[in-house]
């Protein structure tokens, strides 16, 4: 597990600083987005982006934030690392050929994938938490500030979006032999969805709605988490670990 946890921090932390320089670059256009709003909404193509554009103006400095932070850059880089983390958690270890070897270790196969779903899950939301604790020194840069507690349950509720991919995404690892055919499948799925958010007439069917803009602004005027939201996603990940607990029980090399 030594060099799943190395591989894991590495990944985290490329994950960290890639969402940290979009954040970096968002909080620092606010100024920018703010005094052109009228000229941007004009060049956007869709109606629904129309729309994503006046939330973001009406709702301040928070809402341009959630958006630009939680909404596009954790949801879409987030969803990749998800997906990343989680494909070759036991398929990767049967296309290298090391199954027999992981399971010689002198513990339990319940703590052997209870390790690696901890390890995987803990490198996605890390990042998460530490990029969003950084949004106050940012905006203070640009004459604006944002509250850290409010902050950090939306990266609570984000985190929890984005384990329902990694826990879905572990469960085919548990079942499968070939990851590559599992990020394509998740990848595909994920972009459909992201795809039905887009279309107006059938928005509501998309999974993106559970992060949608709106939610983050709720809990940064104080609204708290909306457990009926979070509480489902929550539930998902706890159901599809014991799946994958299952499932990876009655494995055979």
């Amino acid at each position: 597990m030594g060099h799943t946890r190395r591989g894991a921090l590495l990944q985290s932390a490329g994950f960290f600083v890639v969402l940290e320089t979009m954040l970096a670059a968002a909080c620092l256009f606010w100024p920018s987005f703010r005094d052109n709003v009228d000229s941007l909404r004009a060049m956007t193509p869709l109606a629904s982006l129309r729309e994503i554009v006046d939330t973001l103006a009406q709702g301040g400095v928070d809402a341009y934030v959630c958006g630009q932070h939680f909404f596009k850059g954790c949801n879409t880089l987030g969803i990749a690392a998800a997906v990343l983390f989680a494909m070759g958690a036991v398929a990767g270890e049967y296309q290298r050929g090391t199954f027999e070897i992981w399971l010689s270790r002198p513990v339990s196969r319940r703590r052997l994938l209870a390790e690696r779903y901890a390890t995987g899950a803990f490198a996605l939301v890390l990042p998460i938490f530490a990029t969003s604790a950084t949004i106050p020194w940012l905006l203070e840069r640009v004459g604006e500030t944002m509250d850290l507690g409010e902050l950090m349950l939306c990266s609570v509720h984000e985190s929890l979006f984005l384990l329902t991919i990694y826990s879905a995404t572990f469960l085919l690892s548990s079942l499968s032999r070939r990851p590559m055919w599992i990020a394509m499948a998740m990848l595909g799925f994920t972009t459909l969805e992201f795809s039905l958010y887009l279309v107006k007439t059938v928005t509501h069917t998309s999974l993106f709605r559970l992060t949608d803009i709106d939610d983050f602004v709720g809990i940064t005027t104080g609204g708290g988490l909306d457990w009926v939201v979070c509480g489902p996603l929550a539930a998902f990940s706890v159901a599809a670990l014991a799946a994958s607990q299952f499932a990876f029980a009655r494995r055979v090399p």
